[in-house]
């Protein structure tokens, strides 16, 4: 049976037809919105690759589907809500009868980066797609496919939401004990001069190198880094935050480079962000430093306790075109260390919150992995969902 035979079977059985991405969907430049004039509101401005921002109005009515035009390519947007599409975005002005979820993870499967024009900055040019032959399903199966897709996503951001408030209450108990030093019993504590002003009597301020075990990442060289899993994955700064990288590298490094659930993790380049690893072993990379608590002390007060210097940080670096956290920054970071009757009350009630946390990263990093994995096979037919009674009224149209 010839190849062209095998495929019409093939599509017909699963119901693809073949359209050009101009008749699939119209994707058009985002508006310009400079900082200085947004204006804070309820709709988001969304850029290449995230909310970049809020402003009091909006440009495009829901559902939308948006991917990066400039700078960063690749990452594709739901919304749900009424926004305002960045011009470093491109957004689908008219989804042509296509469903617009099914839309949003058929795009997902395009991998856009690669239609980069740019000769400096990145660049998605809308026309260059336009010539690029697809296969898409019927409209029914078009519904059936997003609802089994956003199945994952609705529990993924229902996880989220759940480490969102036990962060909140973290926060909340830390900053009422710790900041404010209405710890239960601060009656009989008295209060005494330290170098970060008046302290608990018995607690001490340490140096962060003292209490924490601090490691920097491995040099890994990134001509071996590859998205194929045939080697030990290797997290950089872009993955702190999901827990989740596709990153891997044939190169050995130190077993002390490896990542464990729990640890606490900080970029130094960009934007300071901080995360607690939840994404299974894997090796550090250069540019991120792991940081591990000593001498019993609790996770999530490190964690907590790091946050005020780190946004210092954040507000007062500056760089000619990426700001750099050094060593001679961390060193500098010096932290309050309660004495031992807080410490029990912090180990017993910061370590529930942190393990609660971390068993909600770990299931989303699991969802994360199954819709992945599961994507590409449902919009590319291999996997038939026709016959399946899906209730999709749930979506918007």
């Amino acid at each position: 049976m010839s190849e062209n035979v095998q495929e019409n079977k093939f599509n017909s059985r699963s119901k693809l037809k073949k359209i050009f991405f101009k008749d699939f969907v119209t994707l058009q430049r985002g508006f310009d919105l400079p900082k200085k004039d947004m204006v804070s509101g309820p709709y988001p401005v969304f850029g290449s690759t995230s909310i970049i921002g809020y402003h009091s109005e909006y440009k495009v009515l829901p559902p939308g589907v948006v991917t990066g035009r400039s700078g960063s390519l690749g990452e594709v947007q739901y919304i749900r809500e009424k926004y305002w599409p960045h011009n470093t975005s491109l957004w689908v002005r008219d989804f042509k009868g296509n469903f617009p979820r099914y839309v949003y993870y058929f795009l997902k499967t395009l991998d856009l980066k690669n239609f980069n024009s740019g000769v400096g900055v990145p660049t998605l040019n809308r026309n260059d797609l336009d010539t690029l032959e697809l296969a898409i399903h019927d409209y029914p199966t078009q519904r059936k496919i997003a609802s089994i897709l956003s199945a994952y996503d609705d529990l993924i951001e229902n996880n989220t939401r759940r480490i969102k408030i036990l962060e909140e209450m973290a926060q909340a108990i830390y900053t009422e004990w710790f900041v404010n030093f209405r710890f239960p019993g601060h009656e009989k504590v008295k209060m005494v001069e330290s170098e970060l002003g008046l302290i608990p009597k018995g607690w001490e301020v340490k140096n962060l190198f003292d209490i924490a075990e601090v490691t920097y990442g491995f040099p890994f060289k990134s001509k071996q880094f590859t998205e194929k899993a045939d080697g030990k994955p290797v997290i950089r700064i872009r993955d702190i935050l999901n827990n989740q990288t596709k990153t891997f590298t044939s190169e050995k490094a130190d077993n002390k480079y490896i990542l464990h659930n729990g640890d606490i993790l900080i970029g130094m380049d960009g934007d300071f962000h901080m995360g607690k690893w939840a994404g299974g072993e894997a090796y550090l990379n250069q540019r991120i430093v792991r940081l591990r608590p000593k001498n019993g002390l609790s996770s999530y007060y490190l964690f907590l306790a790091l946050k005020s210097p780190i946004q210092h940080f954040n507000s007062t670096i500056v760089g000619t075109t990426v700001t750099h956290l050094s060593d001679k920054d961390l060193h500098s970071i010096n932290l309050l260390v309660p004495d031992k009757n807080p410490s029990k009350i912090i180990k017993g009630i910061f370590g529930s919150l942190f393990n609660l946390e971390i068993r909600l990263h770990l299931k989303n990093v699991i969802l994360r992995r199954t819709r992945d994995l599961l994507l590409p096979k449902l919009i590319r037919g291999e996997i038939e969902v026709e016959e399946l009674d899906i209730n999709n009224g749930r979506f918007p149209e």
